[in-house]
């Protein structure tokens, strides 16, 4: 079975709800239930993926024969599975504030892990605690990292090994010209709040005409992914030449799809590229 690397960089932030909560957030985004890192269920990935040849079809059916039966299975009441597997991507590098450099992107220890695991390569190990990072020079200010309300003591520059695996895993033009200058590696515990606490909170409402105030019960806040998130995945294929027909057909779409809830407001545009 063979495999290629999916990754998606966010140009907007991006919203794979998982349902109304009765918590603070009315809707929140979907994350992994034992780290709490936002993630894009397959599923997700599968028909945003489809959808691009469904203009194609008639009536916007899976025909017979055709490319998105072979890729993504028969839309017929015998159903049958298609030959390109996609799995749950994962966030690898997350945007927050920085009070030097403008921004960082962070990343940590496991998020790394899963990555190298991936790519089929071996990690080295990390050794500093919780209040330290690695960060690149032109984020230190006087010998830390100051990001979101957290002063980080730096114990190095990130490994430039580290740097260029990354940069060679996302073709997306900002990514490459801004990541040697703007990457940090923080603990696990870190990246987790993080990635908790720092998305994007958007609030919704609707005026009502008559009274020129808020409707009621249309008052809701929806999270989001911010931006400039990086996200990865593995795609297999159960017979030749799958991977080829869906590198085509990025290419044709310039490698940019729309990911999630709420396109017409500008949510959810992503670069993507098979590596």
């Amino acid at each position: 079975m063979n495999s290629k690397n999916f990754v998606l960089f966010t140009r907007t932030p991006l919203h794979v709800g998982a349902g109304a909560s009765v918590g603070i957030v009315d809707l929140p985004i979907i994350r992994e239930s034992h780290t709490g890192y936002p993630v894009i269920p397959g599923t997700s990935l599968k028909g945003v993926l489809a959808d691009l040849w469904n203009g194609e079809l008639e009536g916007n059916k899976r025909g017979k024969d055709s490319d998105v039966e072979l890729l993504f299975g028969a839309d017929t009441e015998k159903a049958k599975a298609g030959k390109l597997l996609i799995g749950e991507s994962k966030v690898v590098a997350f945007p927050v504030r920085s009070a030097k450099g403008g921004f960082a992107w962070v990343t940590c220890p496991l998020a790394l892990g899963r990555l190298y695991r991936d790519l089929g390569k071996k990690l080295d190990s990390f050794d500093f605690e919780e209040d330290m990072c690695y960060a690149s020079s032109a984020l230190q200010l006087e010998g830390s990292a100051i990001l979101e309300e957290y002063s980080l003591e730096v114990k190095d520059d990130v490994p430039q090994g580290i740097v260029d695996e990354l940069k060679d895993l996302c073709k997306d033009e900002l990514w490459h010209g801004e990541l040697s200058t703007h990457l940090a590696i923080v603990s696990d515990e870190m990246f987790k709040y993080f990635v908790e606490n720092t998305c994007e909170i958007a609030q919704h409402v609707k005026i009502d005409d008559e009274s020129g105030t808020a409707e009621g019960g249309a008052l809701f806040n929806q999270e989001n992914v911010p931006a400039e998130t990086l996200f990865f995945t593995v795609l297999y294929e159960n017979a030749d030449g799958c991977f080829k027909k869906l590198e085509d057909k990025l290419a044709s779409v310039n490698n940019l799809i729309q990911v999630g809830a709420d396109a017409t407001t500008g949510l959810g545009w992503c670069s993507v590229n098979l590596k």
